[in-house]
């Protein structure tokens, strides 16, 4: 059975596609979530999230760009522009501690962005923190 990390990293993978114009990944994310094994509540997790980060972007996007130093939104890479929705949807409207939504996101950059990435993920995500 996959777990929640797994489906927050199959999360990041559809708003990657999401982010590079691919709108219509949702019509088909039940079975990339399939291919990847994320099946049952992990799945039904994972669709939440999708779908919450969507309908919710501006909002996630405005609390990001506002934490930003020196960086344009455009110019993150998609993938860290994939975490940070993620993370900022889930401190902003999820359940869960901010420090283990910002754990998680900091786990899913090692995984894939730069060597840079987790420090700078972390520190957005936690300011986006203090400000909730």
């Amino acid at each position: 059975m996959a777990t929640r990390h797994q489906a927050r990293m199959a999360v990041v993978s559809l708003l990657y596609a999401y982010d590079l114009g691919n709108q219509s990944i949702a019509d088909f994310s039940d079975e990339i979530l399939e291919e990847k094994k994320i099946r049952n509540k992990q799945r039904d997790f994972a669709l939440d999230l999708f779908k919450g980060v969507t309908e919710h972007l501006g909002a996630v996007d405005e609390a990001i760009v506002k934490h930003l130093k020196d960086w344009d939104f455009e110019r993150l890479g998609s993938i860290e522009r994939a975490t940070l929705r993620l993370g900022a949807y889930e401190i902003m409207f999820g359940e869960l501690d901010s420090a283990v939504v910002i754990n998680e996101a900091i786990e899913i950059t090692k995984a894939f962005g730069t060597e840079q990435s987790p420090k700078f993920i972390n520190g957005v995500l936690d300011a986006i923190a203090k400000d909730k």
